[in-house]
């Protein structure tokens, strides 16, 4: 009979509990799959006393996750702390260095620490797993690593917020601002400690990095990613997308150029009847385009106990089972140093300008917009406001580097009244 896997589990927040829950009510389920009995031996977590809803009393408590990972008596550690940096990296560094595999949900610290930790797992002949640090439930880790590792991948994109996307979904289906969904999704606690991090995209780009670097055999490079949140999406631009027949999501972006690789995490207008265009409050979605096997499309729910706890499993699963494969698809040695660039893709922009109500001013900012060699495809002015002038454009296609001219043009008119808010088309 095959020993038992024996587990070491940090961090007993939401999805640690789910861990000891499915643990508990799937054990013969998880016995047969993986081929040998998994066991949770050791636990750790910021207080002992804490009522967190599941029977703590057949594990050891350890007070220090870097205790825990160093036991001679765990096979695996399992890290769900968060953070990049503190206890949860300082913990993960020293089970590498005890010849201990890791499995973790930390978006944030393998974003910024993927490619040393990778490295030395690979040292130590170790699993460093990430399933569950990209997408809930979503097996995109798998399907970028295993099921198309045949592929050429040439393009990643995707809805990977499930708080942004439910921010959005809200505002437009129940015409409330953003400023009444923020405080209800922060009141429902699906915002993190930092709302910045959801709805600053940030979060969402960690995610992207990561897809990245499997995708394209690069080094993981978050500081490469042109990051734009939510925070200045109105009303006024969810009701005019929806009458262009569009829908605004925060969607990320990576493809190689020949000027290096293009990662953006920003709100865009994707077309209402597309896969991206449908998905609703919470889900997630992600956008695999191969050479062989064209575009693969994964949806499923992107946070909470269950859909992380499963991906959590799923790699303790593949551990218990002698499954062996390199942190990003490849060695870590062999992950290429590559330029981040600037999108370079021509697409249309939504504009939204408020004006001075004065004489002239319009005429002012078609002229900035033309001096840059950008044109409007339609405009449209509606209701003023007392001395202000609402305006809403959509150009033709052009640049990013054209479009930022012509920003800086109007800017320097002094006739707007707060900064245009500029959301890309995005053909998808």
């Amino acid at each position: 009979m095959p020993t038992p896997l024996r587990l070491g589990l940090a961090g007993l927040g939401t999805v640690g509990v789910g861990v000891i829950r499915m643990l508990a009510s799937h054990s013969d389920l998880l016995s047969a799959r993986a081929g040998r009995k998994i066991e949770m031996i050791a636990v750790s977590a910021r207080s002992r006393t804490k009522d967190r809803g599941v029977d703590l009393s057949g594990f050891t408590f350890e007070d220090d996750p870097i205790s825990l990972a160093c036991r001679d008596d765990i096979d695996v550690f399992v890290e769900l702390i968060g953070g990049e940096d503190g206890p949860a990296k300082a913990a993960v560094d020293a089970a590498l260095n005890a010849g201990k595999h890791v499995v973790t949900a930390n978006k944030a610290m393998l974003a910024i620490h993927g490619q040393s930790l990778a490295e030395k797992a690979e040292r130590a002949h170790v699993e460093l797993r990430f399933e569950a640090a990209v997408a809930g439930g979503i097996p995109v880790i798998k399907a970028l690593t295993e099921g198309l590792a045949g592929n050429q991948i040439s393009r990643v994109m995707g809805v990977m917020n499930g708080t942004c996307n439910y921010i959005l979904t809200r505002m437009e289906n129940e015409g409330v601002s953003y400023n009444e969904v923020f405080a209800d999704a922060q009141a429902l606690g699906y915002l993190e400690a930092d709302p910045n991090l959801d709805v600053g995209g940030i979060d969402a780009g960690h995610k992207l990095a990561l897809l990245s670097a499997i995708s394209f055999g690069t080094k993981v490079n978050f500081s490469g990613v042109e990051l734009e949140g939510i925070q200045r999406i109105s009303i006024t631009d969810i009701e005019q997308a929806r009458d262009m027949g569009f829908r605004i999501k925060l969607l990320g972006v990576a493809q190689i150029t020949g000027r290096g690789l293009e990662q953006r995490m920003q709100p865009c207008l994707v077309p209402a009847s597309s896969a991206l265009g449908q998905l609703e409050n919470a889900a997630n979605m992600v956008v695999l385009e191969g050479d062989a096997v064209g575009r693969v499309v994964l949806r499923g729910a992107g946070a909470g106990e269950g859909p992380t706890t499963s991906a959590v499993m799923s790699d303790v699963i593949d551990i218990a089972r002698g499954f062996r494969r390199f942190t990003f698809g490849q060695p870590a040695s062999s992950l290429k140093d590559i330029q981040a660039a600037q999108v370079s893709a021509a697409a249309a922009f939504y504009l939204r300008l408020t004006l001075k109500d004065a004489p002239g001013a319009l005429a002012k900012i078609t002229r900035a917009l033309a001096d840059a060699g950008v044109s409007i495809d339609r405009m449209r002015q509606y209701g003023h406001e007392n001395t202000a002038a609402p305006v809403l454009m959509v150009t033709h296609k052009t640049t990013r580097a054209e479009l930022n001219h012509a920003l800086q043009g109007i800017s320097d008119t002094g006739v707007t009244l707060d900064e245009p808010v500029a959301i890309r088309i995005e053909d998808v």
